[in-house]
């Protein structure tokens, strides 16, 4: 899968974004950020977790990590853990460094960290390892139906 199944199935879901393909790598948020010339915290961080072995992605900002207690917690789990590649893939249709906020290959459920829920510019995979679309931190909350909650590692 690649930034032209992410458009499909972002229009799809009545999201049309101007995905850029850079030159750059931007597989990991500094990559992102440096490609695209903004902060860490502009990036959005799409990352699988499995709660009781049950897909869900977070939405995190760039430059915060997630805290695994806190979002087993949130989702009143027994145990929560990243996913792996493979799993990532699987769930997502997409790679790790490439995995979009939403437009998966089928709907999972979707947790957005308190920090960016607001934010008016973010941008975010698109697919691929070195392709971004510009959002919004509503945008994502309206077309991924994702909960808003605080999962980060420090406080925000």
């Amino acid at each position: 899968m690649g930034p032209q199944d992410f458009l499909s199935r972002a229009a799809a879901a009545g999201l049309h974004p101007d995905v850029q393909e850079l030159a750059a790598s931007t597989r990991t948020a500094q990559e992102a950020a440096e490609a695209v010339g903004c902060s860490q915290r502009e990036i959005v961080k799409s990352l699988v977790f499995l709660a009781d072995d049950e897909p869900v992605v977070v939405l995190q900002r760039g430059d915060r990590r997630v805290d695994p207690g806190r979002l087993r917690t949130l989702l009143g789990a027994a145990q929560v853990r990243r996913a792996d590649a493979d799993r990532v893939y699987a769930e997502t249709g997409y790679a790790i460094g490439g995995v979009p906020p939403l437009a998966h290959l089928r709907p999972l459920r979707t947790v957005i960290d308190a920090c960016i829920a607001d934010d008016e510019r973010l941008f975010a995979a698109a697919g691929g390892p070195s392709a971004l679309f510009a959002t919004s931190g509503g945008e994502l909350r309206r077309l991924s139906g994702a909960q808003v909650a605080c999962c980060c590692a420090e406080d925000p």
